[in-house]
């Protein structure tokens, strides 16, 4: 089946309860190369870990109210391809200090097993698209410099380099921005 197809069925939607076996699953993979799938510093191998308080604490930040100094309104969404959860979004309506220097209004991801496929690129024109439903027409998105796929992706998907800052974890951040009204 040709990949575009496969990328072209992605959707990408709130967790539910049914998804806690494959968040599991896609955190253990993503912690081999020291990312947070969950983007909360929870880790769901831990003895507290409630998947019921992360979903309910995921839709309070989707909702914007009564966040915390520091947290901006987000819709974090799982994507998913015939049935399978394979990656994840963090869409992100506003921009903090940080987030404007490495985080930006999108984080995205792609369990190692479902790469090369299109999907880290679906997900991020879903995301952009969603932005820009909201208002958003400039989107800045950011990876580590040393990520190539993550920057093929986003300047596939219009991204246009800014610049490269040191980031709080003593890495190079490359920062673009995409036109989301092109």
């Amino acid at each position: 089946m040709p990949l575009a197809n496969t990328a072209a069925r992605l959707i990408l939607r709130p967790p539910e309860q049914r998804d806690e076996t494959a968040v599991r699953g896609l955190f253990a993979e993503l912690r081999q190369e020291n990312f947070d799938f969950l983007a909360l510093n929870r880790d769901p191998t831990a003895a507290d870990w409630d998947w019921s308080a992360v979903i309910d604490h995921l839709r309070r930040i989707a909702d914007g109210k009564d966040l915390p100094p520091g947290i901006v309104r987000a819709d974090f969404l799982l994507a998913e391809v015939d049935g399978q959860v394979v990656g994840r979004s963090s869409i992100r309506y506003g921009l903090t200090d940080f987030l404007r220097r490495e985080g930006g209004h999108i984080g995205y991801a792609v369990g190692p097993r479902f790469r090369r496929r299109g999907y880290a690129t679906e997900i991020l024109r879903q995301s952009v698209d969603r932005l820009r439903a909201n208002g958003i027409g400039k989107v800045l998105v950011t990876c580590d410099a040393t990520n190539t796929a993550s920057a093929t992706v986003i300047e596939k998907c219009g991204g246009q380099l800014a610049d490269v800052v040191p980031s709080t974890r003593g890495k190079l951040v490359r920062r673009y921005w995409i036109d989301a009204d092109a």
